[in-house]
C-alpha cells in the first residue's frame, strides 16, 4: 500500500508547489506596490468624504481589482519586450507563469472592478470604467506615442471623481482636487519611466518622457509633485500649520525626485517618493472632509 501511495502523495504535493508558484508570479504581476498604494489612497478619500462602510468597502475593492488587472495587462502586453531585455524581475518574461493566464486574469479584474462600482450608481460606473480604459490605453500602445502622459492625467484625474460619485447623493469632486490627482499622475509618468529609458529605446518604446529626456523629465517631476501638494493646500484655503508642513515636506521629495535624476540615478527610488507624496496629499485631505466636493 505504502509504494502505491506515495508516489501518488510526492505528485499531488508536486502540483501543489507548482500552483502555489504560479499563484505568487501571478500576484507580483499585479505591480503589487502602486496597487496597494492607489488602493489605500483610495479608501482615505472615501473615508473623508463620509462614505458608508459597505459603499466604502465596495470602493476599495473596486479600485484594488481595477489596479490588478491595469498591472496584469502591462506585464501580459509588455512580455516579449520584457522578454528581449532580460527583465528578471517579470514573472511572465522569466517564463514563471503563462502570458495567456496573466492575460485572462486582466480582463478577468477589469470587468470584476467594473462590477463592484455598480452598486453605487450609474455615475460612479461610468468614471470608474473611464479610468480603467484610460489605463489599459496606456499598456495598449498609447506609451509608445508623444501623448504617452494622457492616461495618467486622466485616470490620476478622475480618481476623485470616482470617489465623490460614489456618494448616496452623487457630486462632483473639487476642480482643485482633480488637478491634484491629473499632477500626481504626470509625475508617476515620468517616474515610472525613467529607469527603463535605455530597455524601452531597445525595444522601440518612445513615450513622451522618452523623447523629453532624463533631465526634463526630473525636472517635470519635481514641478509637479510640488504642484499637487500646493493644490490641495490652496484648495483646502490651509493657513494651518498641518497644511504648510505637508506643503513643505511635498517640496522636499519634490527637491530629491529631481536631484536624483541630475545626478544620473533615476531608480526606482523616485516612483516611491512620488507615492510618499501622493501619501501626504491623501493625509491632508483626509482632513477636508466636504471640501473635497465642489
Amino acid at each position: 500500500m505504502s509504494f502505491i501511495s506515495q508516489p501518488i502523495w510526492f505528485a499531488g504535493l508536486s502540483h501543489y508547489h507548482r500552483e502555489m508558484r504560479k499563484l505568487a508570479a501571478l500576484a507580483l504581476s499585479t505591480h503589487p506596490g502602486p496597487t496597494i498604494a492607489v488602493t489605500l489612497i483610495t479608501v482615505v478619500l472615501g473615508f473623508s468624504v463620509g462614505l458608508e462602510w459597505w459603499r466604502l468597502l465596495l470602493l476599495g475593492l473596486a479600485l484594488l481589482a481595477n489596479q490588478v488587472s491595469v498591472g496584469l495587462s502591462n506585464d501580459w502586453l509588455d512580455a516579449d519586450r520584457d522578454r528581449a531585455v532580460g527583465r528578471t524581475d517579470k514573472p511572465v518574461a522569466i517564463g514563471a507563469i503563462g502570458a495567456g493566464a496573466v492575460r485572462t486574469a486582466a480582463f478577468a479584474s477589469a470587468l470584476f472592478a467594473v462590477a463592484l462600482t455598480v452598486p453605487l450608481g450609474w455615475a460612479a460606473t461610468v468614471a470608474h470604467a473611464t479610468f480603467i480604459l484610460s489605463a489599459w490605453s496606456y499598456n495598449a500602445g498609447l506609451k509608445s506615442t508623444v501623448i504617452s502622459v494622457v492616461p495618467y492625467i486622466i485616470s490620476f484625474g478622475l480618481l476623485p471623481l470616482v470617489v465623490t460619485l460614489s456618494l448616496p447623493h452623487p457630486a462632483i469632486a473639487s476642480p482643485w482636487a482633480m488637478l491634484a490627482g491629473a499632477l500626481l499622475g504626470i509625475a508617476a509618468h515620468f517616474a515610472n519611466v525613467l529607469p527603463d529609458l535605455t530597455d524601452d529605446a531597445a525595444t522601440g518604446i518612445r513615450g513622451l518622457a522618452h523623447r523629453a529626456g532624463a533631465r526634463t523629465a526630473g525636472l517635470v517631476i519635481a514641478g509637479t509633485l510640488a504642484g499637487a501638494s500646493t493644490s490641495v493646500v490652496l484648495g483646502l484655503g490651509y493657513p494651518q500649520f498641518p497644511g504648510w508642513i505637508g506643503l513643505g515636506l511635498s517640496v522636499v521629495l519634490a527637491v530629491t525626485c529631481a536631484a536624483l535624476v541630475l545626478a544620473g540615478r533615476s531608480t526606482r527610488l523616485i516612483f516611491r517618493l512620488i507615492i510618499a507624496g501622493a501619501l501626504i496629499d491623501v493625509a491632508l485631505l483626509a482632513m477636508s472632509g466636504t471640501r473635497l466636493l465642489a
